[in-house]
């Protein structure tokens, strides 16, 4: 017997027409999907019409960060790097960050809107240790069942102004977390190669991935992306790394912007980004044009950087579209398909998407197109992880 059969749905898939058709699911996959299915199912939902999206994927928030669902604090991080990692340092231990309970708070709200994998950077240094991907991996085994959750070991900080960093990164993922993360190699660290060397050098040794925040602006933020680019090619670590913010992406000339985007695709390197304030946004449709990967993140939401957030990836995938005046259907589809195809790809998940054989990780709304979907942010009237129903209406459902 199959266990849920979902009938008279919309199923997305990019660059195919939308029609209606049923989707069937035993033991967490998709098993078929078409009009009319004649199949009997353990429960079947009369889905009426509704569009049916892949699951929601965050590729860049800070879940050891989060004070969702505490008290309000009003934010005193003031409006430069340097002044923002002070103060989150500064007040983590009074504030009791990193907290299990507030990460946990977060990853349910992400769960309801409809969000099934989260790559978290976890604040990693001599001061807080690995206590942030305890706290975090506290976190997620409340909802195991429900998100997937992978762990960036990240150098807040700085990494190699700061001694005894890299070997607690180091530390991080021999003990199972999957991405090193860098920090701004050149502007924030001022040793890009020293920090590039340590953070391939790891990312081989333990297997693991690379994710590099990059707020340099201008020529300096480009020259850092040839830097990763070449070093990608160099370590045959295509399709691996990824360069979150890359704010200057969005600013350059256009002929420099295509140059990189091409080169980005050619080496296998993604980037994320995440409509941070009023920083640059990169360029989506220049993204897709050229094959280049990109994936979309919340980044901090309710912490010690920012008051602002929600966990909501779809309002998020609306602000992106927002900000780089994604007008056409088609152009606000990209921005749909950074945050749900392109955040699977810079997470590695295999069975994602709306296909046969792929894991059941879905949520429908009603929507007329995808685009309007991203447009209106409507309410998620069902959420599925691994083919269990996980939320309702945008509350989670019972265990």
């Amino acid at each position: 017997m199959n266990d849920l059969l979902l009938r008279g749905g919309r199923p997305w898939t990019p660059g195919r027409p939308l029609t209606t058709a049923d989707i069937l699911i035993k033991d967490g996959r998709i098993t078929k999907i078409g009009p009319g299915l004649t199949e009997t199912a353990t429960e079947t939902v009369d889905l009426a019409g509704a569009l049916v999206l892949p699951g929601l994927v965050d590729s860049h928030c800070h879940l050891d960060k989060t004070m969702y669902g505490g008290p309000w604090i009003p934010n005193s991080g003031g409006r430069t790097l340097q002044g923002r990692i002070a103060n989150g340092e500064g007040r983590r231990d009074e504030l009791g960050l990193p907290s299990p309970d507030y990460a946990a708070n977060l990853l349910g709200a992400m769960i309801s809107g409809g969000t099934a994998h989260v790559r978290s950077h976890i604040d990693i240094d001599p001061e807080v240790g690995l206590r942030g991907v305890e706290a975090v991996r506290a976190a997620t085994e409340r909802y195991s069942d429900r998100i997937d959750v992978q762990l960036v070991a990240f150098p807040q900080g700085g990494l190699m102004n700061r001694p005894g960093t890299g070997k607690l990164l180091e530390a991080a993922l021999a003990d199972g977390v999957e991405v090193i993360g860098g920090l701004d190699p050149a502007g924030y660290d001022g040793d890009p190669t020293g920090q590039l060397d340590l953070l391939f050098g790891l990312a081989e040794k333990y297997g693991a991935r690379i994710d590099i925040h990059l707020h340099d602006r201008g020529a300096l933020g480009a020259w850092q992306y040839d830097l990763i680019i070449e070093r990608t090619r160099a370590t045959g670590l295509s399709g691996r790394v990824t360069i979150s913010h890359a704010y200057a992406m969005g600013e350059l000339a256009p002929d420099e912007q295509r140059r990189i985007a091409e080169a980005l695709a050619g080496a296998g390197v993604s980037m994320v980004t995440c409509a941070v304030g009023d920083a640059p946004v990169v360029p989506v449709r220049l993204m897709h044009e050229t094959g280049a990967g990109l994936a979309l993140g919340n980044d901090g939401i309710r912490d010690l950087w920012t008051p602002y957030g929600d966990g909501d990836m779809l309002r998020r995938i609306m602000t992106v579209a927002f900000r780089d005046r994604l007008v056409a259907d088609e152009e606000i589809e990209l921005a749909l398909t950074a945050g749900t195809y392109g955040g699977a790809k810079v997470l590695g998940v295999a069975d994602y998407g709306l296909s046969v054989g792929s894991a059941a990780d879905l949520f429908t709304v009603t929507a007329e197109t995808p685009a309007h979907a991203v447009v209106s942010v409507p309410a998620r009237e069902l959420v599925l992880k691994r083919g269990r129903i996980v939320a309702r209406d945008g509350a989670l459902a019972a265990h």
